[in-house]
């Protein structure tokens, strides 16, 4: 069982940056593709940026060139930068780990971009 807690959120006014962490426990870290959600209000829960095991990435169109995900498997942790912020970026974040068909997610950390 794999338990993460994630932090960073918070308010940030349009073009702000703010760096989501996500610290795992209970597991072997290293062997879980990681990856950050998000669900705005009244809005499904979207894939916002994923890194697998290996370390490959990929992103939703709407964060490419704005956002960066990254891993520390010495730390079990999982980090999400995100830069030049905009309103619709506002949402609750969803830490998630995966392997094979075991999925885990976090709490969340809400993130409010408003001026």
């Amino acid at each position: 069982q794999v338990q993460l807690v994630e932090s960073g959120g918070g308010l940030v006014q349009p073009g702000g940056s703010l760096r989501l962490s996500c610290a795992a426990s209970g597991g072997i870290f290293s062997i879980y593709a990681m990856g950050w959600y998000r669900q705005g209000s009244g809005k499904q829960r979207e894939l916002v940026a994923a890194i697998t095991s290996g370390g490959s990435t990929n992103y939703a169109d709407s964060v490419k060139g704005r956002f960066t995900i990254s891993r520390d498997n010495a730390e079990n942790t999982v980090f999400l930068q995100m830069n030049s912020l905009k309103p619709e970026d506002t949402a609750v974040y969803y830490c998630n780990a995966q392997r094979s068909v075991y999925s885990y997610w976090g709490q969340g950390t809400q993130v409010t971009v408003s001026s």
